[in-house]
């Protein structure tokens, strides 16, 4: 009975299993466990909880299946209540409820809960590395990373393409492509995802050239086979690095060879790669041709074509398309308007958006320090040395000053004096996560750190002269690449 049960919950047959569930005479924990399983798979929780308060001896495995079911559906506040309530648990729980913070993107609290079942004596399998490795490479916790990888090292823990791939991702994702290299070439088994996961974090590090040069070589291996992620990262790179041709090349003549289908993804990088070199009638055509409607991030790619070009007749256009679908993208007009000094229209966008219940997401960067994530929200005053870190900012400020530095105020959406204006831009998260930084780390670190928005202009010009004056790498992946500043230059070349 039990088999059938469960043959009827992993098969969708929700009302078959409830129905068979109820005629058993006799039922244990594994009936439960199976109807719950049931229930969480089709997002019907509070079904699944129903059952759950009727087992009277739930075992590991009940527990477990109801902080998968919570996480899945995206109430991971209750399944940390129902983890924390655990009477016992396994690797197994650890893992589900490590990996369901990844799942809703609370990297930070899956490290925390990770470094929390060290003291409780659990040793990480696989599953528990690739899911904090995940966790490291959202947030760029590069030393955690780094710990990860000792363990592997030191455990004897088969380096195989699933670790292997994670493992580049992270550094990747962190910055550090030299150890995603280092790495790629240690393994001894390769396969597509490997090679998609250095090609994508090269493109992603501006590092384009190196990036199309890897695919090359992916070709040369014919056991190995491109795919639609592998297209992904070759017209990333040729976006990133303004290759105009080649990318066309790749788009309209090897994709095909490999009869690789256009996904949203590869007309998003297109329509990019003409966009910000002010081909906009062409990144236009391209859009026509799909055969799939386009969808926001097309739209959201063409409309920062029009951005960097100020052509704000087709961004308009662009909105009201965008708008059409159910969500124009204001925010990126008004600092359109704002930046060609439009500010009845910057005063528009912004009734509209207050009309429609819309808000500008707030900029938040996070940096690593000490094993520990730090966090800053643009205007926050909450960190606790917020004080030391404006006094730095200013100091740093006087000098760049100094070396002709003028704060770039058309970013900044208000029609404010100049001086307030000023004020705005220095309280921009990254900055206040380099200023943090300059402030908590040895003369010379690296700073690294992850923003969830665009570089604006202004702080994309003042890290540059930031790195250059206080001799630091500073490393800022941003929502679409990484900038590498170091003496007074950007990888990206000014380019982004």
């Amino acid at each position: 009975m039990n088999s059938i049960l469960h043959c009827y919950a992993l098969c969708g047959r929700i009302e078959d299993a409830r129905n068979l569930f109820d005629e058993m005479t006799q039922r244990d924990v594994v009936s439960f466990n199976s109807l719950i399983h049931g229930y969480a798979e089709l997002g019907d929780m509070d079904s699944a909880f129903q059952i759950f308060q009727q087992v009277s001896s739930p075992s590991v495995v009940t527990w477990t299946a109801m902080v998968v079911g919570f996480s899945r559906n995206a109430d991971i506040m209750a399944a940390r209540r129902v983890f924390e309530e655990m009477p016992d648990r396994d690797l197994v729980s650890w893992n589900a409820m490590i990996s369901g913070y990844v799942q809703n993107k609370v990297p930070v609290e899956a490290l925390n809960l990770f470094r929390r079942m060290q003291t409780e004596n659990f040793k990480p399998n696989a599953v528990t590395i690739v899911t904090v490795l995940s966790a490291c490479a959202s947030v760029g916790a590069l030393d955690t990373g780094k710990w990860v990888h000792m363990f592997i090292n030191k455990n004897q823990l088969q380096l195989n393409p699933f670790l292997g791939s994670a493992l580049i991702d992270m550094y990747s994702k962190c910055g550090v492509v030299d150890f995603a290299l280092e790495v790629f070439g240690y393994l001894k088994e390769k396969n597509t995802c490997t090679w998609n996961a250095l090609i994508n974090g090269l493109a992603m590090n501006g590092h384009a050239e190196q990036a199309l040069d890897v695919f090359n070589k992916m070709r040369i291996d014919r056991s190995i086979r491109p795919d639609k992620v592998t297209f992904v990262g070759v017209l990333l790179a040729c976006s990133h690095g303004g290759f105009i041709e080649e990318g066309k090349k790749h788009f309209y003549c090897s994709m095909k060879e490999y009869g690789v289908t256009p996904i949203v993804e590869h007309y998003a990088c297109m329509v990019d790669l003409l966009g910000r070199f002010g081909h906009l009638n062409e990144a236009q055509e391209v859009i026509r041709s799909m055969p799939i409607a386009p969808d926001m991030v097309i739209w959201g790619a063409l409309l920062g074509g029009c951005r960097l070009h100020k052509d704000v007749e087709l961004a308009e256009r662009v909105v009201l398309e965008m708008e059409a679908h159910g969500s124009g993208d204001y925010v990126l007009l008004s600092n359109l308007y704002a930046s060609v000094g439009r500010w009845r229209d910057v005063e528009k966008v912004r009734k509209i958006m207050k009309d429609k219940g819309i808000k500008k997401t707030p900029g938040c960067s996070s940096m690593e320090v000490d094993n520990m994530i730090h966090e800053f929200k643009s205007g926050d005053k909450s960190h606790p040395r917020y004080t030391e870190i404006c006094e730095k900012l200013e100091e740093v400020g006087k000098k760049m000053g100094g070396d002709g530095y003028l704060a770039e105020t058309s970013v900044v959406l208000h029609d404010i004096e100049e001086e307030e204006k000023e004020q705005a831009l220095g309280h921009h998260s990254e900055k206040l996560a380099i200023g943090f930084g300059l402030i908590s780390t040895a003369p010379g670190t690296t700073l690294r750190i992850v923003k969830n928005l665009r570089f604006c202009n202004d702080c994309h010009s003042a890290s540059k002269l930031i790195s250059k004056i206080c001799n630091r790498e500073i490393v800022v992946r941003d929502r679409i690449r990484f900038h590498h500043f170091k003496d007074g230059m950007c990888s990206c070349k000014d380019y982004w």
